[in-house]
């Protein structure tokens, strides 16, 4: 590869794109209605002084909204290599904000338990059929030398924009009050969000997102479904970079999930405020804006050093970073330290997926990138709801485990010790030019 175009040329190149701004756009604005959603969700069940939630309960809502998905998600893929993505992402948008308002009425009227989590099941399915659309999209708005810093613009002020609806919705829950009406009127937001989604999509034409594929079924069936499923299972496995960066995320995604129950149990039932620190649904929304921060950083250094040491070297170096930081400021069970572990994290978790996404898209054909970005989507789910059934049985209602900690600081570093001897050298070797 020919040495890469400066970054900062590189941004404003894509940011020159109407069709890449539009496409990020419609990025952002979900994300943010999934950071407002996901918290009017946590204020709803977990934070709701009305309702005690134990492990087992987190574990079991974690179970409840994910795992199904996990299990039906591939077949989401399969249509995204089939149907017009740009009708995908108009109509799913479209569809969420009407689910979340829906759910709204459900939490100002308490709804709870199956009823209640399963329409929620819904609107996050939606979701995870979303985001793997426009992983799939994005290679038809920018060229394919500058697909990493397109992945890092897309996928980091995607995390950052979660980030910020989260925090706009504990805001905004705030000036509302910790009741339900209050997480009611924070769900309505999260449906304005995605109108503006949906509607941002209408501007691309019918065909231009893809799918490239002139063979591509219109009529769909089960058996062509699991048929697509299981080539895009065997195109997966012809490529040896492609399984073995799946492995190092699935591994990087079970201990980031031990690491997250852990920290939404010290929340609520061991931290207590301290000055500007704060315990609680607050204290969460400060963990947000960290690992925020960190993954906004990642988003700048990834490019550079990927670029200088590889896809490979890069990954493994933030997966040992991950270890230590686990150790030095996870141990101490401390709010101080608790906020530095966290950006720490968050730029340790963005700069591995930025990498991963762009091998993906890189080293994967069009026509199986739905269907591949879809199990890697089901890779995340199904790695982290196994990750909270088994903190849930494990850990102590207060969170802090020692042994917990320890875990997934030789979990982190361990792959990446395994990833950077295991691996061939081709496998860091598109080197990104951009």
């Amino acid at each position: 590869m020919p040495l890469a175009i400066p970054d900062a040329e590189v941004t404003r190149h894509l940011w020159q794109r109407p069709d890449f701004r539009r496409l990020l756009s419609v990025r952002l604005g979900g994300q943010f209605a999934d950071g407002v959603f996901q918290a009017s969700l946590a204020g709803a069940v977990l934070f709701n002084p009305e309702r005690q939630a134990h492990a087992a309960d987190i574990a079991a809502g974690f179970a409840v909204l994910l795992l199904p998905y996990s299990v039906l998600g591939p077949f989401a893929g399969v249509l995204l290599d089939r149907w017009w993505r740009q009708q995908v992402l108009v109509g799913a948008n479209l569809i969420r904000a009407i689910l979340v308002c829906g759910v709204a009425v459900e939490i100002a009227v308490g709804v709870h338990g199956q009823p209640f989590y399963l329409s929620a099941l819904v609107v996050i399915s939606v979701n995870r059929f979303v985001l793997s659309g426009l992983s799939a999209s994005l290679p038809h708005v920018v060229d394919l030398d500058r697909l990493i810093t397109a992945n890092a613009v897309s996928t980091t002020a995607g995390a950052v924009l979660t980030a910020v609806g989260g925090g706009a919705a504990i805001t905004l829950r705030a000036l509302a009050g910790s009741t339900e009406t209050g997480s009611a009127i924070v769900a309505v937001g999260a449906a304005v969000a995605y109108l503006y989604a949906g509607l941002r999509a209408v501007g691309f034409g019918r065909e231009q997102l893809g799918p490239d594929d002139d063979t591509r079924s219109r009529g769909e069936t089960v058996r062509n479904v699991l048929s697509g499923l299981i080539a895009g299972g065997r195109h997966v496995h012809s490529h040896p970079a492609v399984m073995r960066a799946f492995l190092v995320i699935g591994v990087h995604r079970f201990a980031y999930g031990v690491s997250a129950i852990c920290t939404l149990l010290l929340y609520r039932n061991y931290f207590q405020d301290e000055g500007p620190l704060r315990a609680g649904l607050a204290g969460l929304g400060q963990v947000v804006a960290a690992i925020a921060i960190g993954g906004g950083l990642a988003a700048i250094a990834t490019p550079i050093a990927s670029r200088r040491v590889g896809y490979v070297r890069w990954c493994a170096f933030l997966l040992i970073l991950a270890g230590l930081a686990e150790i030095t400021l996870g141990l101490p069970f401390l709010l101080q330290t608790y906020l530095p572990a966290a950006a720490v994290l968050g730029f340790v978790a963005q700069g591995v997926k930025i990498c991963v996404d762009t091998l993906v898209a890189q080293r994967v054909a069009d026509d199986f990138r739905g269907r591949v970005f879809s199990l890697y989507d089901t890779l995340f789910n199904l790695v982290f709801v196994s990750a909270a059934v088994l903190t849930a049985v494990v850990l102590p209602e207060t969170g802090k485990s020692i042994p917990a900690v320890c875990f997934i600081a030789a979990a982190y570093a361990t792959t990446g010790l395994i990833y950077l001897r295991t691996s061939r050298r081709g496998d860091s070797g598109i080197q990104p030019s951009a």
